[in-house]
């Protein structure tokens, strides 16, 4: 069996425990509760396109005070998923100012899934009079995807709580994180090769060179003789 580590970032209270846990328990918090520890893990047996792989899921603390100490869990990730709150425009723009960056320091060739969370608030009227009211407004799916074009990851909206696109969020983060496996395996074959070539072209001039001197010598020795 295959397996894939994803490593699932954001803002707190945008939605990544209640994601996880749907994904893998099928249970919805109804109530928010923060991750206190820097990670909890989750882990899910799944098959994508005949194959089958286990999927370790990271559940990352969004609080600042654990800014420092996000990257404990970045270490052998496949692949990072990054969460923003449709009904909160403050975790967007983080996306771009905070854990963007962030995974650009540590790891920046592992792939990126952007996902904007609570897509079943998007027509809800409290929602929608509440951020009128603070001057704010929803993110629209054209934000999304210019946010996603920028940061060059693919981008999904979902519902933890309708279940919408759920599934497609992991599915997508499989597909990337195979599709940079592949790729490392084969960049790191074509390194061995190149290496390999290299030896090649030194060692096979310096046998023949040694036996062409020896067989010279050979030669000279019974001519002499």
């Amino acid at each position: 069996m295959q397996t894939v580590k994803c490593v699932v970032v954001g803002d707190s209270a945008v939605g990544k425990t209640c994601l996880l846990m749907r994904y893998t328990t099928n249970e919805f918090l109804r109530e928010y509760v923060p991750t206190l520890t820097v990670l909890d893990k989750y882990s899910k047996n799944v098959e994508l396109r005949g194959i089958s792989i286990n999927l370790g899921l990271c559940d990352t603390a969004g609080q600042e005070d654990c800014d420092t100490v996000h990257p404990v869990s970045y270490p052998q990730a496949d692949v990072f998923v990054i969460c923003f709150s449709l009904v909160n425009p403050e975790s967007f723009e983080n996306v771009r100012t905070k854990w963007y960056p962030e995974i650009m320091q540590h790891y920046p060739n592992i792939p990126i899934i952007l996902v904007g969370t609570k897509v079943d608030l998007r027509y809800d009227e409290a929602t929608i009079d509440e951020l009128q009211n603070k001057k704010q407004s929803l993110i629209t799916y054209p934000q999304g995807l210019a946010m996603a074009r920028e940061i060059n990851s693919i981008y999904v909206e979902c519902s933890a709580l309708s279940e919408k696109n759920l599934k497609e969020v992991f599915d997508k983060a499989i597909e990337a994180a195979k599709g940079w496996k592949n790729r490392k395996n084969r960049k790191c074959h074509h390194r061995f090769n190149g290496w390999r070539l290299l030896c090649l072209l030194c060692i096979v001039p310096f046998i023949l060179c040694y036996y062409g001197t020896k067989r010279v010598l050979c030669c000279k020795r019974k001519e002499n003789t």
